[in-house]
């Protein structure tokens, strides 16, 4: 296995040979984007990396087709124990390991990876899992920087196996039906969008470098992984079994803040919906002197050229106490809502707005001269345009279901990716503390060198 943060389109062919999947001896059947398991009924051999209390919440998704955990992975000892205490039958008779490269190297029975502990992880393990010839599953957000989303983004275009990332809100009807809509030119041309939500953290903050006690059973080395080695503080992880990302995910070391963990559900409605490509130019304002962690509120901005079909368009993203869309557009929603919604993505087009949810779900239309919202699904203009998109179930069955052959994914990473590098693009702005014209041909920033070490991030790789 490929133990290095980085790896050639050379050197991934090689690893994909020695694993079995060279394009040569794929069979005609297969999907584009999947080595899919031989026959469609047969039980998968799952792994999972990362037992927190995401996994704790996404599992019960992956065991109700009859799949087989045989493996689990945490650094942390006590997460370990909370999820099987969870799931006790199913986890019964796993294999247990504190390294996810020891997993993967012993258990060659396993089909597929589920992925998901801190975003710092996700490139380096969903990279290793894919080296070994395991279809994967991880959790938002997808990436920790902009050359790891490109890196990913080559390997999933290289790769065969399947891959989805957790967000959810892309499996539903509504997220589906409004991307058709809009690029059926139900709004006409649409030059703004605006996604936010009114989630805050304290103003940023610096590293706190007075360690408190590591708790027993926890790798602290291990869990910084990739980032820099800080002392340990608390407030870092979460309480065994609870979701996390609002504790590591403030801070910068770790994690992009809101616009990581939830801007990875907000931005995928338009980033899908527009077919954006990567950003000209990304800006943003902070209320205060951006130190070590994610600030108390923001908002960035970025301006994407004309595409195929689509105008130039500008795309917000905000967070903080009083996050919303520029109060004339949110006058729009009032007739419908009576307020301003604590979340939101709201299109303005010539022809009217569309609001979802900061997920992408539960679309509403209302064109103009129209007095209220209707829903996507039976807004009657809506109606005559046709239906292009496929329809699932559940999220982590479309990729349980690809991994056997039948049918793709809808967010691999391969469309995955170019979203969370145009983010990513934001985040160098923030920490730069100016706006940035992005070159994305070349991977860097026009006329800032000292944007490199943001652009690529550097890796520890003790334990890559």
């Amino acid at each position: 296995m490929n133990r290095q943060s980085s790896v050639s389109r050379r050197s991934f062919l090689k690893a994909v040979g020695a694993a079995g999947l060279g394009t040569s001896t794929l069979p005609a059947w297969m999907p584009s984007r999947a080595l899919a398991v031989a026959g469609a009924n047969r039980r998968l051999s799952l792994a999972l990396i990362g037992c927190g209390g995401r996994m704790g919440e996404i599992l019960g998704s992956a065991l109700q087709q009859g799949d087989q955990v045989v493996a689990i992975c945490d650094v942390d000892a006590r997460q370990i124990a909370a999820l099987r205490r969870s799931f006790a039958a199913p986890l019964e008779r796993v294999k247990v390991y504190e390294d996810y490269r020891k997993l993967l190297d012993t258990e060659k029975s396993v089909d597929a990876v589920v992925i998901a502990p801190g975003q710092r992880w996700h490139v380096p393990m969903s990279k290793a899992a894919m080296l070994t010839g395991k279809h994967v599953f991880c959790e938002k957000p997808l990436a920790h920087s902009c050359a790891e989303a490109r890196e990913i983004r080559e390997i999933a275009s290289q790769s065969r196996v399947v891959t989805q990332l957790g967000t959810q809100g892309g499996s539903t009807d509504t997220f589906r039906r409004s991307m058709e809509v809009i690029q059926a030119g139900l709004l006409g041309q649409i030059r703004e969008v605006h996604c936010w939500i009114t989630r805050t953290f304290p103003p940023s903050s610096p590293v706190d470098m007075n360690a408190d006690p590591i708790p027993e059973g926890l790798n602290w080395d291990f869990w910084c992984g990739p980032s820099p080695l800080l002392p340990f503080k608390r407030y870092y992880i979460a309480a065994p079994g609870a979701v996390g990302c609002l504790h590591w995910g403030r801070w910068l070391a770790f994690g992009d803040g809101h616009l990581a963990d939830m801007g990875a559900h907000g931005l995928n409605l338009p980033y899908r919906a527009l077919k954006l490509g990567p950003p000209l130019r990304a800006s943003v304002h902070i209320p205060e002197p951006l130190k070590d962690s994610y600030p108390s509120a923001s908002d960035f901005r970025w301006d994407f050229a004309p595409r195929e079909g689509f105008g130039p368009v500008s795309v917000w993203w905000h967070d903080g106490r009083k996050a919303g869309p520029p109060e004339e557009l949110g006058k729009e929603l009032l007739p419908t809502f009576g307020k301003v919604p604590d979340n939101g993505v709201l299109f303005a087009g010539e022809k009217g707005i569309l609001y979802s949810n900061a997920w992408g779900v539960g679309g509403v239309v209302r064109l103009k001269g129209e007095a209220d919202c209707r829903g996507v699904l039976d807004h009657e203009a809506g109606k005559p345009l046709p239906v292009t998109l496929p329809r699932t179930k559940d999220h982590m069955r479309e990729w349980l279901d690809a991994c056997k052959g039948e049918g793709q994914t809808f967010q691999g990473f391969d469309s995955s990716a170019p979203m969370a590098e145009a983010a990513l693009v934001g985040i160098v702005a923030m920490r730069l503390g100016r706006p940035v014209e992005w070159d994305s041909e070349a991977l860097r920033v026009k006329g800032i060198p000292e944007a490199e070490p943001l652009v690529h991030l550097e890796h520890r790789k003790q334990w890559l």
